[in-house]
């Protein structure tokens, strides 16, 4: 087994159907997306090379500001409130034990199995100025409840309140997966200490959280970056473009507009700001410790590396030399 595992054509045979997935499925796509951002092509008949003129035009659309601006927000919301509330939720889960922890569990996690149709047409009715549910609610507490939720004024907070809880099952089961796996044996040593609850969670719970905090973060800014198809259904970006993000953005001038060309300079700028949100997150979450600890091995293996050609050197010369 180890003698065919090491033969280099059996290797290639493993990797080559994920290889051919990655180049057919990823690659070709976001090659193909460059390549019309630099076109002026409407997605039908002919088209010509422009050069860089969609990406100067995205310096000056004032849409596309607004839409990046949205996605901003949505993120700073699944970071600051929806993480951390589902973070605390995940902790008290864990203590609860028992059928109650099972049946919570699941009642969190409902909304992330709702349609997205579904859920946009309820937030809809419950918006609604006329019957909606949120208005009712405000008129029995004594106040007038005519609010027009999604007009220019309130629609992206009504959108963001949204977006916040449909994809709160996911955050917290997330977490609540990770406390999990924490040796009990901490939260033991930490009792017999003294510790209190909330210190426990602060001293032992976080820090250990640290990797799984990394990986729903970065879900959490991507996610944000791609919204599309609740804002789509519920607003369509409007009114006035208050609620347009990105990916919907990008949508509605590539297949609404037939703006196909410029729509994929979108998606080429959309690409690179998911890189550099991803590639800075890592640097945040790095372990300074373990990143120092790299970087003298990098230097001790670079050190090696040239004794090693210099010992091999002198080793050619020293044969030459005696010839």
């Amino acid at each position: 087994m180890k003698k065919l595992y090491s033969n280099k054509l059996v290797i290639f045979s493993l990797i080559l159907p994920g290889l051919l997935l990655f180049i057919f499925a990823i690659l070709a796509p976001i090659c193909l997306s460059v390549y019309y951002g630099f076109t002026d092509y409407s997605g039908m008949g002919k088209y010509n090379m422009i050069g860089i003129e969609n990406y100067k035009n995205l310096l000056h659309d004032k849409v596309f500001a607004i839409s990046l601006r949205n996605s901003l927000f949505l993120a700073i919301g699944f970071i600051c409130i929806q993480h951390p509330i589902a973070m605390i939720i995940a902790a008290v889960l864990d203590k609860i034990g028992g059928r109650a922890e099972s049946i919570f569990r699941c009642i969190y996690f409902i909304p992330n199995v709702i349609s997205i149709a579904v859920i946009a047409k309820l937030w809809s009715f419950i918006y609604n100025p006329n019957f909606g549910l949120l208005n009712n609610i405000i008129k029995a507490m004594g106040g007038k409840g005519n609010i027009n939720w999604l007009d220019e004024k309130n629609a992206i907070w009504s959108v963001l309140l949204v977006l916040i809880w449909h994809g709160f099952g996911w955050g917290m089961l997330i977490y609540y997966t990770g406390i999990k796996n924490i040796d009990p044996t901490l939260y033991e040593a930490a009792s017999i200490d003294g510790a209190s609850q909330v210190q426990t969670f602060l001293r032992v719970t976080l820090p250990l959280m640290k990797p799984v905090i990394q990986v729903n973060v970065t879900m959490a800014v991507i996610s944000a970056l791609k919204q599309m198809e609740t804002v789509y259904l519920l607003t369509q970006g409007g009114p006035g473009n208050s609620t347009q993000f990105a990916a919907n953005y990008l949508y509605q001038q590539g297949f609404t507009a037939y703006r196909y060309g410029y729509g994929n300079a979108i998606g080429v700028i959309f690409i690179i700001i998911c890189l550099i949100a991803t590639v800075a997150l890592n640097k945040v979450f790095e372990d300074r410790e373990e990143a120092k600890y790299r970087k003298m091995e990098r230097k001790r293996d670079k050190k090696n590396a040239m004794q090693k050609r210099m010992m091999q050197n002198n080793y050619k010369n020293s044969v030459k030399a005696v010839s």
